[in-house]
């Protein structure tokens, strides 16, 4: 076990002097590196005993001073500094802070260089390497059976903090928490510090944006400093990964006790193991995931038939076999996409979005009269809502008011998207869902054949245009609206009039003039000019019921073909 102590017995690097620290002079030395970056603080380990030329704090003593503060906090075994090169003699701040602190300041001569020593002094303290792989080895064997055994993360988490004996705490690649484990010495309480509410982010936004960006990229552990009224409290993070894959990042709360070198080893081990747990945890989610994607699947198209198959499923997958059900589809439109050229980058933005809406979909189900059942399907989110056999049925006006205010909700906290909601209607029984599910996604069908980039519909909204549009030939509706309104629409097409829409709208307000200028806003003399030229064009009063009912329909075809009509003329 080599110590600071031990350097000055060294005959290879003779003439090298301690010239403030001394109480640290029994300090154990792991390793020895070069320090010419402050910026590599974060990166340090303790023990490590740091050489330098001093050209990184020669002209800033509060660079210098910091130096000193830093590296005691680290718990790095000294600091060596070459001589003659920037320094002829250590600042007299320097030795001061070293004395404060206790940290080992030592001059090396200049004849030595840099590589030279680190050399001699490594070889010296290989001896200590011996004893430090045996007990890793043993802390390695000891999580991996932990793991073997099916421990999971709980456990070795429990076992991580017992060995480095500090808090641990465990978040996803998002930084909400997965798993946390407290200490029995520690002074600040985890539960008053911290958020720690499962699937919930632990850390504010501050300290998050604090970490630096590559963190993934590092397999060392980094020092981050978390700000509460008024403490300091000492981090160390370090990222959970598998290859180029990130699981998550475990952060010791360091306030029992500074980390050793064979802490950061064991972390490091730790991590690695609860990678691999994340990963076997992953793989079995995604196998629940399919079985449950395709169990939605097949209800939603009516594939299982057997009554005492759609209960059992039903009740193993969140759903209540005797509930009524009515389905709601939502039709997600992203400006974001556009951002990304390649087709995985869209996919997995598309994948965030939806993820997003379906938690805001859960955070907000009280507003729903019922229980919720969400997921999603590319770009579009599948909401269920399931009501007590006992409650009366679900009103149009209902299903649209919970439709708005999930809209509402959408488009305040996702940004750049548009949402189309369709809804179905409810049905007595759950074997009959697949119904609902397919006019939920009719009215949005139609929406879109409107050119409506937003809003919401039922499908009780477009009786008229089910009717229409399934039961009729294109051709035969096409034929039926120009023997009708034929006159109307060329007339607009060829003065640039808007005939058909005043003639719409006219219907809308039940042929109220007063309310059909109100809604156009239109001087109501404007409007009777208008409707009397409707009546010269289409020679008609507006007064036969048969005659207005034909119109109405007609006017109804227009919004189906008025794509194809705009493209023949």
């Amino acid at each position: 076990m080599l110590t600071v102590k031990d350097l000055f017995e060294i005959k290879a690097i003779d003439g090298i002097k301690i010239v403030a620290g001394e109480k640290g002079i029994n300090n154990e030395i792991s390793i020895v590196n070069i320090i010419e970056n402050p910026d590599a603080f974060d990166w340090l380990s303790p023990n490590e005993l740091l050489l330098s030329t001093g050209y990184i704090f020669k002209d800033n003593e509060e660079l210098q001073n910091r130096i000193i503060k830093e590296l005691s906090e680290i718990n790095c075994a000294g600091l060596i500094v070459k001589m003659k090169r920037y320094f002829d003699k250590l600042p007299q701040n320097m030795i001061e802070q070293a004395n404060k602190y206790g940290l080992p300041l030592i001059e090396l001569p200049f004849e030595y260089t840099l590589s030279r020593v680190i050399s001699i002094i490594n070889e010296k303290a290989s001896g200590r390497y011996d004893l430090l792989n045996r007990k890793t080895l043993d802390m390695h064997n000891l999580f991996f059976r932990i793991t073997l055994e099916g421990g999971g993360i709980e456990k070795i988490s429990s076992m991580l903090s017992g060995t480095i004996n500090n808090p641990i705490i465990f978040v996803d690649k998002d930084w909400k928490l997965i798993h946390y484990t407290e200490h029995i010495d520690n002074k600040v309480p985890l539960t008053y510090c911290l958020d720690l509410v499962k699937n919930r982010h632990v850390f504010n936004n501050t300290f998050i944006e604090s970490i630096p960006n590559n963190l993934s990229e590092m397999k060392k552990a980094i020092k981050q400093i978390y700000y509460l009224e008024g403490m300091e409290i000492k981090c160390r993070i370090l990222p959970v990964a598998v290859a180029n894959n990130i699981y998550g990042y475990l952060i010791v709360w360091q306030t029992v006790r500074e980390l050793t070198e064979f802490d950061l080893i064991i972390l490091e081990q730790a991590s690695t193991n609860m990678a691999l747990e994340r990963l076997k945890a992953k793989e079995i989610e995604e196998v629940k995931l399919k079985i449950r994607q395709d169990f939605f699947d097949d209800l939603l198209t009516g594939k299982i038939t057997s009554s005492e198959t759609i209960q059992t499923l039903s009740e193993l997958h969140g759903l209540n076999s005797k509930y009524t059900y009515y389905c709601m589809v939502i039709n997600i439109q992203s400006n974001e996409l556009d951002n990304y050229e390649d087709l995985v980058s869209r996919r997995v933005q598309l994948e965030n979005i939806s993820k997003k809406c379906v938690e805001l979909i859960y955070e907000h189900s009280t507003l729903a009269h019922g229980e919720v059942t969400c997921f999603h399907r590319n770009n579009r989110i599948i909401l269920l809502v399931g009501l007590n056999e006992n409650r009366h049925p679900i009103s149009l006006s209902e299903a649209k008011k919970y439709a708005n205010e999930i809209y509402c909700v959408l488009t305040k906290h996702v940004e750049n998207s548009s949402f189309l909601l369709g809804i179905g209607r409810q049905y007595k029984t759950i074997h009959t869902l697949h119904k609902s599910f397919a006019e939920a996604n009719e009215s949005i069908r139609l929406m879109q054949k409107f050119d409506k980039k937003d809003g919401i519909s039922h499908y009780e909204d477009h009786s008229i245009y089910h009717f229409l549009d399934s039961n009729i030939k294109d051709m035969e509706l096409e034929d039926f609206f120009k023997k009708r309104l034929g006159k109307l629409y060329e007339h607009d097409k060829l003065h640039n009039t808007g005939y058909l829409s005043t003639l719409e709208n006219y219907f809308m307000n039940n042929l109220n003039i007063s309310e059909t200028a109100k809604a156009m806003f239109l001087h109501r003399n404007t409007l009777i000019y208008r409707i009397e030229k409707i009546k010269e064009i289409l020679q008609t009063d507006l007064k036969n019921s048969e005659e207005m009912l034909q119109f109405q329909l007609a006017l109804k075809i227009y919004r189906l073909l008025i794509k194809k009509l705009e493209l023949d003329s």
